[in-house]
């Protein structure tokens, strides 16, 4: 497996995912430990810091699964507002995989099956920090 790419996240949404993590049950908490790893080694800044080809919370994103298949464009979205068409939660294991990678980086992701998924984020095309919604 190839090294895994640097991440960045938002102090904000860095506190609020550990918060949801926090509430799952223990048998969903597990299924969730990359997803912790992933923040665990993140670089955090401040909302105003980010920079803004990095997917945030929010961010609405292209990106490629897998070589050579075509893009596809979704916000990453806490639980409570997936399920819309176009969105795709931070605890879907694709949300995870996109959280704090930024435009051009890839990276290898388990899927629930135990194969691997490479996802490359092509661009950012929304990101609130970047439009001054520090606070959503």
């Amino acid at each position: 497996m190839s090294r895994k790419p640097a991440i960045t996240v938002s102090r904000l949404d860095l506190e609020r995912i550990e918060a949801l993590l926090d509430r799952l049950p223990p048998e969903l908490a597990a299924a969730h430990a990359a997803l912790r790893e992933e923040l665990d080694r993140a670089a955090v800044l401040e909302p105003a810091e980010m920079p803004g080809n990095v997917v945030t919370m929010n961010s609405t994103v292209s990106f490629t699964d897998e070589e050579g298949a075509a893009p596809l464009r979704m916000t990453l979205v806490y639980p409570n507002a997936a399920g819309k068409p176009g969105t795709v939660s931070i605890l879907a294991p694709v949300g995870s995989a996109l959280l704090g990678l930024a435009k051009g980086r890839h990276i290898d992701w388990p899927t629930p099956d135990g194969r691997k998924r490479r996802l490359t984020v092509l661009s950012v095309d929304y990101q609130p920090e970047a439009a001054g919604e520090l606070h959503r």
